[in-house]
């Protein structure tokens, strides 16, 4: 089911496979809703959702109008929280277990968290919190599949592969303790009276480990593909009354052999030939193969540049410079946060480092912004990959804040350009022209061939061909709706000017002055509208008592899962829709 379905749909594969077996030990053993299961990002909630009775309704998976590729509460009580982002997980069964103790509530709160998620640093805050009242029913179980969206890197993996290797220890253990405990009648009593003993000899071998100096009781590793073993471990667990750890390791892909193979190329789909098994991937010309592939270009000629990603290395393009410059790259895991203020210490030694992150994810690494980067100046570059709607992945995915946020922070550029040719000089002008934080923001997927390309600029271009009374302005791929609606309504006899903004902000007052000149302003924008550019320059247009803009924005809010041109003709920004309130608009105006 899973297979056929994300071959349809597309969505996570490689981590939902893994998880089969978890997932129904974690069903056999608990009573959901009532007990209450987090998972970490929700990659891996598939099976969940199907034991969950919603396996009639997994054809609608990540589609419009049907089931959300990640756990959503308002779908299913058996969702008990929202998931989208890395590292949550353990905080929020922190506080469920914490409010069910305060309840005098007998339920179990489990969250399931991967090894790529461990990198968070979230995850250790958590951790580090847990065990404040040692008498909460929770159960933190770690999915190992030493293979998060790209390779787990760093100590945290060396760490793991070092408990893994405790595994034979722990059998043993397992099988001492099973043959004690059936000596008749002094059984239980031999065991108890060993178990200073045995955790002295325990420690001796091993030392204590990091989740047990926390306050957890660990059990594991734990055989994640034998239901057998994890209801053993999932019923030991609950009989502690207390934080428990579980060490679950697992194979990514498990039971499908070309995901098993290359569990990184089948993280997330679009769809897949099940005949072919092959993944429908970028034909190469997406904005993220060309942000990477430029980078590399610039920095065989400059070894200033650096490369940091947050274990996103193939969805942000930058395999490419992992490959050219391995010495100059750095995945520093699931850790936004982490990465800025790296940039920021790499750049007060005066290199280039350039964060490739999804507009989504950067959200998590405000404070560092601000803080760290922005109140000393120092130059970073940003490549916001999927800026804009994404499609697909719905509301915890939709790149629609970023603008908003980096607007807020003072002296930085944002760039934000219409083809692939206009983000390879803006990026080349973001590392070299510009200081401070440089932003270069650009959507998912391949760049439309018939885009309005004829004018490149890093700046601004304005398209007139007749003095009109109405200027259109817009920036990203949304111009080039734009600049359709613009041939539609010349075609018909309307009249309208475009005005192509590619350094987005800040916004120059002799730009302000100029567009003054039209009785009427619209602004098309892919982006929420508190915080957006066309907010901007409508504050900008008050002081000078300008009264004639409008504009078409995303509306406040969350944008559902749909394909990106439905999301997009919803909120009005497709050519189509944006002629139509170009001819509304100007009927209104007309009578008035």
């Amino acid at each position: 089911m899973l297979v056929s379905t994300v071959s349809k749909t597309g969505g996570h594969l490689a981590s939902n496979l893994g998880v089969v077996e978890l997932t129904m030990s974690i069903h056999r053993n608990f009573s959901s809703p009532d007990d209450k299961i987090v998972w970490d990002v929700g990659h891996q909630a598939y099976v969940h959702k199907i034991l969950t009775g919603r396996a009639d309704r997994l054809s609608t998976l990540r589609q419009e109008g049907g089931l959300s590729g990640f756990p959503k509460p308002d779908e299913s009580p058996h969702d008990s929280f929202i998931a989208g982002h890395s590292s949550t997980s353990i905080s929020v069964a922190c506080g469920i277990a914490e409010a069910m103790r305060l309840n005098n509530s007998e339920n179990y709160t489990v969250a399931v968290i991967g090894d790529g998620a461990m990198t968070g640093g979230m995850a250790y805050e958590a951790l580090n919190n847990c065990c404040r009242n040692t008498d909460t029913n929770m159960i933190v179980i770690l999915n190992d599949n030493n293979m998060s969206i790209s390779k787990s890197v760093g100590s945290l993996e060396k760490y793991l592969t070092e408990l893994r290797n405790t595994e034979k220890y722990l059998d043993t253990k397992r099988k001492v303790e099973r043959n004690l405990t059936n000596i008749p009648v002094v059984g239980n009593k031999v065991v108890k009276s060993v178990k200073h003993a045995k955790d002295a000899i325990k420690n001796s071998i091993l030392a204590s480990n990091l989740f047990e100096n926390m306050g957890f009781i660990y059990l594991g590793p734990v055989n994640g593909h034998s239901v057998k073993e994890l209801d053993q471990a999932m019923r030991m667990a609950k009989t502690y009354h207390r934080p428990v750890f579980i060490h679950v390791k697992t194979v990514k892909g498990k039971g499908y052999l070309p995901a098993e193979q290359n569990p990184g190329e089948y993280h997330g789909l679009s769809r897949f030939d099940t005949a072919t098994k092959n993944p429908d991937v970028s034909s190469g010309d997406s904005y993220s193969a060309i942000f990477g592939r430029e980078l590399v270009n610039l920095a065989e000629c400059d070894n200033r540049i650096c490369a940091i990603t947050a274990a996103m290395k193939y969805g942000t393009g930058l395999q490419y410079f992992g490959k050219a410059f391995p010495e100059r790259f750095y995945d520093v895991g699931i850790a936004e946060q982490h990465a800025v203020t790296f940039a920021g210490g790499l750049a007060s030694m005066g290199k280039i480092p350039v964060f490739a992150v999804y507009s989504t994810f950067l959200q998590r690494a405000y404070d560092q912004l601000l803080h760290d980067i922005a109140i000393s100046r120092l130059h970073i570059v940003l490549g916001i990959d999927r800026a804009g709607i994404v499609g697909e992945d719905g509301e915890t995915h939709q790149g629609l804040f970023d603008v908003s946020m980096l607007t807020s922070i003072p002296n930085t550029v944002i760039y934000s350009p219409s083809c692939g040719a206009e983000l390879k000089i803006c990026l080349k002008k973001a590392i070299y022209c510009e200081k401070n934080i440089t932003a270069v923001r650009y959507p998912r997927g391949d760049e439309e061939k018939d885009s309005y390309a004829g004018m490149i600029s890093t700046d601004c271009i304005f398209v007139r061909t007749v003095p009109a009374d109405t200027l259109v302005i817009s920036y990203g791929r949304i111009f080039n709706e734009a600049y359709k609606a613009y041939r539609q309504l010349k075609s018909e006899g309307t009249d309208i000017d475009l005005l192509k903004l590619t350094k987005i902000f800040p916004v120059a007052d002799k730009l302000i002055c100029e567009i003054m000149k039209y009785k009427s302003i619209i602004f098309f924008e892919e982006s929420v509208s508190s915080g957006s550019i066309s907010e901007k320059i409508g504050c900008m247009l008050m002081e000078h008592d300008y009264k004639g803009c409008y504009r078409r924005v995303v509306a406040e809010g969350f944008v559902k899962q749909a394909l990106v041109k439905s999301s997009l003709e919803k909120i009005g920004l497709t050519s189509n829709k944006i002629a139509e309130y170009i001819r509304n608009r100007g009927a209104v105006d007309g009578e008035a």
